[in-house]
């Protein structure tokens, strides 16, 4: 059977709960990985029988379903070394409180914990989201950066998260930590020291999304392969790099979205630099049959037109795995 294709409604969370299902219905996606914002899911109504059948009903009568649920900005809150005016802008008042830093963290571990406990009730098996990071400040390693800092970074993760896995643990949900600059596991290195921080911990395991490699020049394809054992979730989101004119950098000079100025962007899935026949090859290999999730961001195109437009062409490279197909093909009948 073809693995279900989702929209990923982070990006849709301005709109009502209620009318981004529709859209999704009408343009046939399977399913939704629903945001833990705006007014899409809220963790802390995880005992809100009624409030979560509410949620179910409307996913049923467009025709969808929930495999994965995010809660990626409470969990970048849970880890991050400075607490400052960007989370004020995207926490709700119940992590935020009085803004104590630490009193922040603590409060968005809560949610965290939550936020399984509320995909189990929905009947969703995977949890996406970051984790945060207390040394992506020293990324740029100057003033240097001791390993004493590095390793109290890896060391401040694993005591923050795994009590947070625990509660995973309790109700059978696994996260799926989204490889992404700014948390501690951002490219091929920090995975494997992120993995190795909490005991590569089954609970604990990866969100696939390889616009955020292309971009640091590492290998999607490859990824997948040293990976395969902890690749819970896909996000199909593209990049394209603009980094050959000899003025756009890697990092993007502090420039606004779709700025033909930046060295990259988000971009049209099918439309950048991610190598989405390799991929789709490789996520058959290594025996991924989760969702692909298409997350929309690419501040060049219309949502509603591109949205729609991405659904086809990830259709399109989604052919079955091998063996599915061969048993199709050669299957008798008595």
């Amino acid at each position: 059977m073809p693995r279900p294709i989702t929209l990923f409604t982070g990006q849709w969370a301005d709109l009502p709960f209620e009318e981004v299902a529709k859209l999704a219905g009408d343009w046939g996606y399977d399913g939704l990985e629903i945001a833990c914002w705006g007014d899409h899911l809220d963790p802390w109504r995880w005992e809100d029988d009624d409030y979560i059948a509410g949620k179910k009903e409307v996913l049923e009568r467009n025709g969808l379903q929930v495999f994965t649920i995010s809660n990626h900005l409470k969990g970048q809150a849970v880890c991050d070394d400075p607490i400052d005016q960007r989370h004020r802008d995207m926490l709700p008042d119940v992590v935020w409180g009085d803004g104590d830093p630490e009193g922040v963290r603590q409060r968005a571990a809560e949610e965290m914990k939550h936020t399984a406990r509320l995909a189990a009730k929905l009947g969703a098996k995977t949890v996406t989201g970051f984790t945060g990071s207390s040394i992506w400040k020293y990324v740029a390693m100057f003033p240097p950066a001791s390993q004493e800092l590095v390793d109290a970074g890896y060391q401040d993760f694993a005591d923050r998260w795994n009590p947070i896995l625990d509660v995973f643990d309790e109700v059978g949900v696994r996260f799926a930590h989204e490889v992404h600059p700014s948390e501690i596991a951002y490219d091929y290195w920090t995975t494997v020291r992120a993995l190795e921080a909490i005991g590569n911990r089954e609970a604990f395991g990866l969100n696939w999304d390889p616009s955020h490699m292309v971009w640091q020049d590492l290998d999607p394809v490859g990824f997948l392969w040293d990976f395969k054992d902890k690749i819970y979730h896909v996000h199909c989101k593209d990049t394209k790099k603009r980094m050959n004119n000899g003025r756009n950098g890697r990092l993007s000079s502090h420039l606004a979205w779709a700025d033909p100025r930046r060295g990259w962007d988000f971009i049209s899935t099918g439309h950048g630099d991610v190598p989405w026949e390799d991929a789709f090859r490789m996520l058959n290999a290594i025996g991924y049959d989760g969702p692909l999730s298409v997350e929309w961001e690419d501040a060049g195109m219309d949502r509603l037109v591109g949205a729609p437009e991405a659904l086809g062409f990830v259709r399109s490279f989604a052919f079955d795995p091998p063996e599915a197909a061969f048993d199709a093909a050669f299957s008798t009948k008595e």
